[in-house]
Order: C-alpha cells, then structure tokens, then sequence
C-alpha cells in the first residue's frame, strides 16, 4: 500500500520501505514500461507503507527516455546516455544528496532497488570501460549514495528477493530494524538490555561473534552514555544481521532451545524434537517443521519466561511464510 491504513504497534507494525516507483507498476521505466514485482506489492505490501521515488524522472528525464549506462572508472563511474552522449552525472548526484538530506524525515526502515540500474541498481551493475565493454562491478549513482548515507538502513535488490534466503534475511532485517528504531527513540539501559535479550537466539543463528559482540556492548550499558553506546550497538547489530543465518547456525540454535525442555520432555517426544531437527539439519524439511513443533512444546509446558520472549520464534509476521522456503 503506498499510505498506510493500519494501526501500527510494537507487534502488529506497518513498516516505511523506500522502493524504486517501477517495482510497484509506475510506468517511469526509459521505455515507458513498469516492472511491477508481485511479492513486494501484494504479499509485503500488507505490513508496507511504500514510499516510492524514480531518480531518473526527478533529476527531470522523461518517459519515456534515452537509456542510460554508468561509464568509465567503476569506482567512481559517470551516468551518460550513450546515443546523445547526454551526462546526467552532476544532476544525479546533486539530486540524491537533496533527497538524502530529507531521509531522516523519511522515517525509513528500509529500501528495495531495481536491480541493474544505472540509478538504482546495488549490486554488480554493469560499468562500460573505454572499448564500451562492460564489467559488473559497479553501483547505480543514487544507490551507491543511499548505501553511504544510511549503512544501518536494511538495503537489497528485487532480483535478489527470488532467492528465498536472501528474501528471508531481508524481511528479518527491516523488521529488526525497526523494532532497534523504537528502543533509539526513547533509549534506557534497561530497554537496551531488554532488547538484547530477546534477540539473542536471532543474533546466535546469524552469527555467534556478532552476537558476544553486542553481549560486550550491552554489559556497558549501565557506565557508558546511551548516546555513544547505542549507533555502535545498532552497527554491530545490522552488520550481524546481514549475514545470513543458514542451516548450520539454525540447528544450532534449534539444539539450545530444546535444552529449555529436557525436563519437561519424556523420551518419546524428546527423540521426535531430535529427529525432526536432524531432518531439517540435513535439508529435507524447511525451517518452519521444527519451529512448529517447538512452539507446540512450548504452549505445553512452562518452561523459563525468557524463551517465549525471543524474537527468533516470530521475526516477521507468520502470514509472510518465509520460513517454509528456508
């Protein structure tokens, strides 16, 4: 949705995601044409309030348009349109410095960039050298400023999203995101501390380090200024989260979990939580089968208060079934 009619909470959020205006079917493309993405737009899309932009017409190109290729030096490459030899280098920089000025006001929680584009596009886009050959190592214009301006802000590619784990880890991320977004607006030790606790099985599948890391961090709450403790927590934070948790720190964390039942589970059910998490160990059933059997457990028995209160047994909204792909 692009203007949001629901009751946003802690729990039941509805999170501001920057997007390229083609992705949600805005015909803006060079070629008059749309890209609409069917994941974004009506699966996310419930728990989204879209805050959609198109670089290209707002540096005042129209539609539609000569196309565009990032030349030269992939570092530092120049936006031209090839046929008229057209430079819109300045004009993209100048504007996205404009809009990048306004992000805080933006209030985003994350962003979704057409993947290849000479604009928007994060990821490997292609840099023509001197012969006009090309080379994917380079980054749209407004993309590569976003990505300097905000490197907390959960960024990622729609092309990227038909992978299910990046798509999964994205979605963990933006949700994260904004839920460390609410503890910075009206920061205590306590709420730090609190934080860090219920997402510590989310950190531990991501990346043990990462999560000793911020541990470190949070044990300073309590003699360091909030002010200067919290942007470094929130850096360690989405740099942890950026790496994707795979199988290996899933059944780890799938193994401690189960040790908060050893005294409440009797052999057979014991054995079956085991075998169900092996089968998911070895890649024959998705994240969600253990998770399921683990939530039934825990609406069974009374184990510690701490292990409801974790984050990792609902991330996102269970209506996105992401963890059935992964």
């Amino acid at each position: 949705m692009l203007a949001s009619d629901r009751q946003t909470s802690v729990d039941d959020p509805t999170l501001r995601l920057g997007i390229s205006a083609c992705l949600l079917g805005e015909e803006v493309r060079f070629n008059g044409g749309h890209v609409k993405n069917d994941f974004l737009l009506n699966t996310l899309g419930e728990w989204v309030e879209w805050v959609p932009i198109c670089p290209e017409v707002e540096i005042g190109l129209g539609v539609p348009r000569e196309s565009l290729r990032l030349i030269g030096d992939w570092k530092k490459p120049r936006l031209v349109a090839p046929k008229s030899g057209n430079d819109h280098t300045e004009a993209m920089r100048r504007w996205s410095e404009s809009y990048l000025e306004r992000l805080d006001e933006l209030c985003l929680d994350g962003f979704v960039l057409k993947k290849d584009s000479p604009s928007c596009g994060a990821f490997r886009v292609k840099v023509y050298d001197e012969n006009t050959v090309p080379k994917r190592q380079g980054r749209g214009l407004f993309a590569a400023a976003l990505i300097e301006a905000a490197p907390l802000l959960p960024i990622e590619e729609e092309g990227r999203l038909n992978d299910a784990h990046l798509r999964e880890n994205f979605i963990e991320r933006i949700f994260a995101f904004y839920r460390f977004k609410r503890l910075a607006a009206d920061p205590t030790p306590a709420g730090l501390i609190d934080f860090h606790t219920r997402h510590k099985l989310t950190l531990m599948a991501h990346a043990p380090a990462g999560q000793r890391e911020l541990g470190r961090l949070v044990a300073d709450a309590g003699r360091r200024s909030l002010d200067a403790l919290l942007p470094e927590y929130g850096a360690v934070l989405m740099q942890t989260l950026r790496k994707v948790a795979r199988r290996p720190g899933h059944t780890n964390v799938l193994h401690h979990v189960m040790g908060f039942f050893k005294e409440h589970l009797d052999a057979a059910d014991k054995q079956e939580l085991l075998e169900v998490i092996e089968t998911y160990r070895v890649g024959q059933v998705p994240l969600i089968v253990p998770i399921t059997l683990l939530r039934h457990h825990l609406r069974r028995h009374p184990v510690h208060d701490w292990l409801p209160r974790q984050v990792y047994l609902d991330p996102y909204p269970s209506e996105l079934a992401l963890r059935n792909h992964v």
